[in-house]
């Protein structure tokens, strides 16, 4: 049995009395603003499943994950209030869309709502702040402008561009409905594979409504209308307060002796990106 009530506390919204649009925003908020996207099993070496019970247990527990955990769990609870959820597979794309289409390496909600289909996404590591109406268009949240527009490639399919400051280009996503189970061997190869960004770089990301802060490795990086301000983080107590205090993440699970490998590995993986891109600037 999955505590929606318990979710519904950490993210701090009452439980709606039906499925509103305006219920619906301030949910997407407030996940958005308070469950991080975050890597950080991946790179402890205990990836979880993602199933949306499993995931539903890791948000109460002060953690996040990444898009099969955020919009399994949220599309889990948009259903259980009532919601019309449909999950779509979905790809993050570059420049010009894989004629091949979507991947399977995003997991995109759509919710039928007032005669017309939104899309609802806390799992775009960054993205979006509030649903995006399914028409094609630009829309401005926050400082960040997006772009919406029907797939060239895939029939009936969305393509979302993210602002030029994003942490991706584009998603896009197929039409036809599929369940969370279709994704378990893409979720595999995403958090146990060697060659996945996902195992090799810790990311956390949580957005808001003036911005996004961002923490790749050991770079902390605030986006908002004031610029792009960054520093790189220098020791392991200065690194496991930003995880908690900016991300919200609960690291009590975590023993001392894994907490030093963790940081021993995010800090040693720094160092070696800087010595490269500093031999690749005097060559």
């Amino acid at each position: 049995m999955i505590d929606f009530d318990g979710y519904l506390a950490v993210l701090g919204v009452p439980r709606p009395t039906a499925p509103t649009a305006e219920a619906l925003w301030a949910l997407h908020r407030a996940q958005v603003e308070r469950v991080a996207y975050e890597t950080l099993d991946n790179q402890l070496g205990r990836p979880s499943g993602i199933g949306a019970a499993e995931s539903v247990a890791r948000i109460l527990r002060g953690r996040g994950g990444y898009c099969f955990h955020l919009n399994g769990a949220f599309g889990a609870l948009l259903t259980a209030l009532g919601y019309d959820v449909t999950l779509h597979r979905a790809g993050v794309q570059g420049e010009v869309e894989d004629p091949e289409g979507p991947g399977g390496d995003h997991l995109a909600l759509t919710v039928g709502l007032d005669g017309e289909r939104w899309l609802v996404d806390t799992g775009l590591a960054g993205g979006m702040h509030e649903p995006l109406a399914l028409r094609e268009g630009t829309y401005t949240q926050g400082p960040f402008t997006y772009a919406m527009a029907p797939s060239v490639v895939v029939p009936g399919g969305w393509r979302f561009a993210h602002d030029p400051r994003g942490a991706f280009t584009a998603m896009v996503f197929a039409p036809e409905p599929v369940e969370l189970s279709s994704f378990a061997a893409e979720h595999e190869r995403l958090s146990t594979s060697p060659e996945s960004g996902f195992v090799r770089v810790l990311q956390a990301q949580l957005r808001d409504a003036k911005g996004v802060d961002m923490l790749r490795g050991c770079v902390l990086r605030r986006i908002d209308a004031e610029g792009t301000y960054e520093r790189t983080i220098d020791s392991a107590d200065d690194w496991y307060d930003v995880l908690a205090d900016v991300f919200h993440l609960n690291m009590t699970d975590v023993d001392a002796p894994a907490r030093a490998a963790l940081w021993h590995r995010v800090h040693t993986a720094h160092q070696e990106w800087e010595a490269a891109g500093q031999r690749a600037t005097t060559l």
